[in-house]
């Protein structure tokens, strides 16, 4: 491994080292992380032909069609409010 040292912001440092505590790893680990999702989400230099961006993880509701989740996202405040159903 390859030890390094990088300059950050305060305010993004101490965002960072907050949600680092809350998620019990270490600011080492949430950067190392970060990294790797970047990598995963950019082609490596020479393979923009073939190279296809991940495919988005589903982070619907279990147990609801996309079409379900989509009727909900659907319905208002006001719908609510009056009990109403949003038409198909």
């Amino acid at each position: 491994m390859v030890r390094t040292q990088i300059q950050l912001p305060e305010d993004l440092y101490a965002r960072a080292k907050e949600l680092s505590e809350r998620r019990q790893i270490s600011l080492a680990e949430m950067a190392r992380r970060g990294i790797e999702y970047i990598l995963s989400v950019y082609p490596p230099p020479g393979a923009a032909e073939d190279w296809l961006p991940p495919k988005p993880r589903s982070l619907g509701w279990k147990g609801l069609s996309d079409a379900e989740i989509k009727a909900q996202a659907q319905v208002t405040s006001s719908d609510l409010a009056l009990g109403r159903k949003r038409k198909k």
